[in-house]
Formats: structure tokens, C-alpha cells, sequence
């Protein structure tokens, strides 16, 4: 009797800290791919990502940011996104990044206006009308700022 309990720790311990990992699946959504953009385009240069994910019709694709970035005054960023079915023009999405549904990890500290901010945070959702390739081009944008430096910009896909 007493080896049945020893045995059944271990798989309690293991069920008790995968629990929580399953859950944030569920209520964030499984990353199925990530496009590091970490540049702002410029007329001068284009600085643009992409991947390509198979999805099944009805799959709902959040669109997710994950940010850090240092900046005086105002920053205004703009992930513009391009989106291909079977290499096609599907949909063009446009957001500012800092404009999110759901945040997490976020810290954000302003001392004499000199602001650090980082975040994860979901910004939009789409919904795929058939089974495809969807390929996402991304690309993000900035009004001139010569204190702005982006540590971290990246496109987050998840399912």
C-alpha cells in the first residue's frame, strides 16, 4: 500500500503543474507562428517578415504583439500586415500594437518622460474561410522619433 502512494506522488505533482499550462492554451491560444520584425520600414528601407501556417476553415488566428521599446514624448507605431491565401490577396490588417485586448507580462515606467515599456498583448483576431496556406507579411512603422529604441517587435500568431 505504501509503494501505491509513493508512486501516485509523482504523478500528481505532474498533473498539478501541467494543469495551469493546458489552461493558458486554452484561454491564450497556441502559438503557431512568430514573424521577429524588430525594425521599423522606413521609405529608405523596407523591413518586412513573413511565414506561412496551413489552417483549416473557421480557424480563428490571434494576432498577437510582443513589444520593448524605450522613447521620449510620443511613439506611434503601426504593424501593417498583408495576408495571402495560396499566395493571393486575402486581407490587409492595420493596428497600433500598444492597442491591445489582452495584455500580459507588461511593465511600463515613465521617469521624466523618458518611457520603457514592454509587453505581450493581443491586438486582433481573424478568421480564415477555407482550408489554405495563408502566408502573413508584416511589417511595422513609426512617426519620426529619434529617441525610439525598439529592443523587441515582434508578430505573434496563435490558434
Amino acid at each position: 500500500m505504501l509503494s501505491t502512494i509513493r508512486t501516485s506522488r509523482p504523478l500528481l505533482a505532474t498533473l498539478l503543474l501541467t494543469a495551469p499550462l493546458g489552461a493558458c492554451d486554452a484561454l491564450l491560444g497556441k502559438e503557431i507562428a512568430r514573424l521577429p520584425v524588430n525594425q521599423i520600414s522606413t521609405p529608405q528601407q523596407e523591413v518586412a517578415k513573413e511565414t506561412t501556417v496551413k489552417l483549416q476553415k473557421e480557424d480563428k488566428v490571434a494576432i498577437w504583439s510582443e513589444m520593448d521599446m524605450e522613447y521620449q514624448g510620443e511613439a506611434p507605431l503601426r504593424f501593417q500586415v498583408v495576408v495571402l491565401k495560396n499566395g493571393r490577396p486575402f486581407n490587409q490588417l492595420e493596428f497600433d500594437p500598444t492597442q491591445k485586448n489582452v495584455s500580459m507580462n507588461e511593465v511600463k515606467t515613465d521617469l521624466n518622460g523618458n518611457i520603457s515599456w514592454s509587453f505581450s498583448g493581443k491586438n486582433t483576431e481573424l478568421t480564415v474561410p477555407e482550408n489554405a496556406d495563408y502566408t502573413f507579411k508584416a511589417r511595422l512603422i513609426a512617426a519620426p522619433n529619434p529617441s525610439l529604441k525598439l529592443r523587441k517587435a515582434e508578430l505573434v500568431l496563435k490558434k
